[in-house]
C-alpha cells in the first residue's frame, strides 16, 4: 500500500483528491493536515464523505509514516515548506500549487502534464501538477506543436466554474454574484501561460508565437470550457489524425467527432477534444473537469505512475447522467 499525507486539506482540491485515494485499492492515507481544523472530523468540512470516512484533520506533520506527500496549499507555501522543514530522502511529492511549474536548476520537480511527461514522471521523485487552464489549453494545443504547426497568434477563450476560485469566499466567487453572471479577469496576462508556453516550446523548439488568452468565469460550479483558434492551412482530416495519434496510447484525453458539452466530463478525468476547419481557421474545442483532470485527478494519475501502477486505477470515474 502507499502511505499518503496530505497538507492543506480543507480545500476543493483537497476533498476530491480524499475522496479519490479513500477509493484507492492501493492507498492508505495515514494524515490530512489542516491547522486551521485541527482536530474536527474530515466530514465537517468535506460532507461528501460521510460514511467512507471518521478519519480527523491534525495538526501534526508525520512525514517519516509516508511515502507520497500531497501539497494542497495556496500558491508560494509549498516552497515555503520545504525552504524551512527537512523531509525524508526517499519520501516523494505532488504539488498542486504553482510554485514548481516552471523548470529551473534551483529544484529537482517535473511538470507533471501525463500525455507531455508521462516517462519524466515514472523516473521523477518530486512532481509539478499543472494548473487547470493550463491542462485544457495544453491539450489542445499539444499535437500542433509536436508538428511545428503553432506558427501564428493562437486566440484562447476558457470559462471555468466558480471552484476554480478556491474555498475562501470572495467577492466574485458568492453565489449571489456568480450565478447568472459572466465577467473576464486576467485578460492576456493569465499565470498560466508561462508553463503553456514551456510545455509547446518543449515540443516545438520554434515555438514563440502569441497566446492571446482571455480566462471568463462562469456562473457554474466545476469544469472549464475552452476554445482556441489560429490561421492554419492543413487540412481536417490531416489534423484529426495528428491528434488521433498523438492521444492514442493516453488513458484520458479523446478526439470526438461532436461538439463537446462540459457536462460530459464534469466528475472524470477525461479531457475531450472536438476540432473544426472554418474557412482557414482551425478550432480546436476543448473541455475538462478543473478540479479532476485540471487538479485532484491528474496528482492521482501522476501518483499512479510514480509508483508503476496502471495508469487508470482509481480513476473509472462516470459524469452525471444530466
Amino acid at each position: 500500500m502507499i502511505k499518503t499525507g496530505i497538507i492543506g486539506g480543507a480545500g476543493y482540491t483537497a476533498g476530491e483528491l480524499i475522496r479519490l485515494l479513500i477509493n484507492h485499492p492501493d492507498v492508505e492515507i495515514v494524515f490530512v493536515n489542516s491547522s486551521s481544523n485541527a482536530g474536527n472530523k474530515l466530514t465537517d468540512v468535506h460532507g461528501g464523505l460521510y460514511g467512507e470516512t471518521d478519519m480527523r484533520f491534525t495538526g501534526n506533520l508525520p512525514l517519516d509514516e509516508v511515502d507520497l506527500l500531497f501539497f494542497c496549499t495556496a500558491h508560494g507555501d509549498t516552497k515555503k515548506f520545504l525552504e524551512s522543514h527537512l523531509v525524508p530522502e526517499n519520501l516523494k511529492i505532488i504539488d498542486l500549487s504553482q510554485d514548481y511549474r516552471i523548470a529551473s536548476p534551483s529544484h529537482e520537480f517535473i511538470y507533471g502534464l501525463p500525455e507531455l511527461n508521462r516517462r519524466a514522471i515514472c523516473k521523477s521523485k518530486y512532481v509539478a501538477n499543472p494548473g487547470c487552464f493550463a491542462t485544457g489549453i495544453q491539450l489542445a494545443l499539444l499535437p500542433l506543436a509536436k508538428h511545428l504547426m503553432i506558427n501564428r497568434t493562437v486566440h484562447v477563450n476558457a470559462i471555468t466554474g466558480s471552484t476554480g476560485a478556491g474555498v475562501k469566499p470572495s467577492a466574485t466567487s458568492h453565489f449571489s454574484w456568480r450565478d447568472n453572471n459572466l465577467s473576464v479577469y486576467k485578460p492576456f496576462g493569465h499565470q498560466h501561460l508561462d508553463e503553456i508556453r514551456q510545455s509547446l516550446a518543449q515540443l516545438q523548439n520554434s515555438f514563440n508565437a502569441s497566446i492571446d488568452f482571455i480566462p471568463v468565469r462562469g456562473n457554474f460550479p466545476r469544469g472549464i470550457f475552452t476554445t482556441a483558434y489560429m490561421d492554419c492551412k492543413t487540412e481536417l482530416d490531416e489534423i484529426r489524425r495528428i491528434y488521433e495519434e498523438y492521444y492514442d496510447d493516453h488513458s484520458f484525453t479523446f478526439v470526438v467527432d461532436k461538439n463537446p458539452d462540459l457536462k460530459q466530463v464534469v466528475n472524470t478525468n477525461k479531457c475531450l477534444l472536438h476540432l473544426q476547419k472554418i474557412e482557414g481557421k482551425l478550432l480546436i474545442i476543448s473541455v475538462i473537469d478543473n478540479l479532476l483532470k485540471g487538479a485532484s485527478g491528474q496528482a492521482v494519475h501522476n501518483m499512479n505512475l510514480l509508483f508503476n501502477l496502471e495508469e487508470t486505477v482509481g480513476l473509472h470515474l462516470k459524469p452525471s447522467a444530466f
